[in-house]
């Protein structure tokens, strides 16, 4: 069975601080993903809304939040939440619905208006929330889960700060050609060292920001983009929406959870060892048919500089340990062999959490038409995006073009 979606159109609001309602956010990245489609607001027959939940009561429902503020015109609506994993569950099920023949035209949309400093959770005791529990009993807020990860790097497989660093330098050079990133200046490894120590050995510029900003996509099926002359379009070949396996080796906050079943003989499967990440990376090269080696670009999730070097390892690109060798030689630069987050990633978005996983697939769709502008990676055909949200929730999108 052929899987594949056309994606027809993607459009984005600028990150930043804007002040505004993540609706205003959503509507503008709406209307410049179907701009860029060719398409009227009334040639959509559904829109799926990736949730934003620190809104107020519209963000719980953003399917129909998007739909009325582009006009009532009775398109089904969906709302997901899949906190950082929002924006692939709802290409996810966007893609599912024109796989099924319920619609010819999705319309994807993910906003937000984030709050300053540090996410945390909503207010009030809930002791039975995963969530609330790491900030309260275990005081692990996220820099010091990130500085976590990035002393076990350390430690594990001897990285450096340094090493660290180079990761932003990299990430702010690609951020400084995209005029939708909210940081745009380049910055040395100099710089990085001289930031504020937040969570020892993580500085203020090895950590994303929160921000406001919207991304959108329109889907499509390959007949209807065909009968609207486009013949090659970039197409989604597979969305990785999987959740951990125990027993689990390295945990993930706030999954701080053990399992009887870690006593029980091996069972038949995927190994066992592989982590929560890898496995999210694999169940989309196995639905795509493709590997690692196939391809051109990457757009990992990069909450700090330690865990985008993570990434590299769990989506494939080298072996344990040999993350910080990759970003050391330039391989994951702009013009290197496997450019990693050619946006410039969260280091130069910052997070806008129901919007994230929306945008790196606009980044993928912008490199794979060849449209990226200074930023563009030669010959893109193919590209991962990867991420995962809280609670277990996998993100991962392969796209493909020719």
């Amino acid at each position: 069975m052929n899987t594949d979606v056309a994606v027809l159109g993607a459009g984005m609001h600028p990150w930043g601080k804007w002040g505004r309602s993540f609706v205003e956010y959503g509507r503008a990245a709406a209307k410049a993903a179907l701009a860029d489609a060719g398409l009227d607001w009334t040639d959509v027959q559904s829109v799926v809304g990736a949730d934003t939940v620190r809104s107020g009561y519209p963000g719980y429902v953003a399917g129909a939040t998007f739909a009325q503020a582009l006009g009532w015109q009775g398109a089904r609506v969906t709302s997901v939440y899949a906190a950082c994993a929002s924006g692939a569950q709802a290409i996810g099920t966007a893609r599912a619905q024109i796989l099924a023949g319920l619609a010819d035209v999705v319309l994807v949309v993910g906003a937000d208006a984030a709050p300053k400093g540090f996410f945390a959770p909503a207010g009030g005791d809930r002791p039975d929330d995963p969530d609330w529990l790491r900030f309260r009993v275990l005081g692990a807020t996220n820099p010091a889960y990130f500085a976590l990860y990035a002393r076990r790097r350390m430690a594990v497989y001897g990285d450096t700060p340094e090493d660290f660093a180079l990761v932003k330098v990299k990430n702010a050079a690609a951020g400084a050609l995209n005029p939708l990133a909210r940081y745009r200046s380049a910055v040395t490894a100099e710089e990085v060292a001289a930031s504020a120590v937040v969570a020892d050995p993580l500085r203020l510029l090895d950590i994303c920001a929160t921000s406001d900003g919207g991304a959108a996509l329109v889907l499509s099926s390959m007949e209807f983009a065909r009968s609207r002359g486009v013949a090659d379009p970039v197409r989604i070949r597979a969305v990785s929406t999987v959740t951990p396996t125990y027993p689990r080796t390295v945990l993930d906050l706030p999954d701080i959870a053990t399992d009887s079943r870690t006593g029980m003989a091996t069972q038949p499967g995927p190994s066992r060892t592989e982590s929560f990440r890898a496995s999210i990376a694999r169940a989309a090269y196995e639905e795509a048919g493709l590997g690692p080696e196939d391809l051109s670009l990457a757009e990992v999730y990069d909450l700090s500089t330690a865990l985008e070097l993570e990434w590299y390892e769990d989506i494939g690109l080298c072996g344990a340990g040999e993350a910080a060798k990759l970003v050391r030689e330039g391989a994951t630069a702009l013009g290197g062999r496997i450019p990693v987050n050619p946006s410039g990633g969260l280091a130069a978005f910052g997070e806008a959490v129901p919007a994230q996983a929306i945008a790196q697939v606009c980044e993928l769709t912008w490199q794979l038409r060849g449209t990226a502008g200074a930023r563009q990676v030669r010959g893109a055909r193919a590209g991962i995006t990867a991420n995962q949200g809280l609670f277990g929730h996998g993100s991962a999108v392969v796209a493909v073009r020719g």
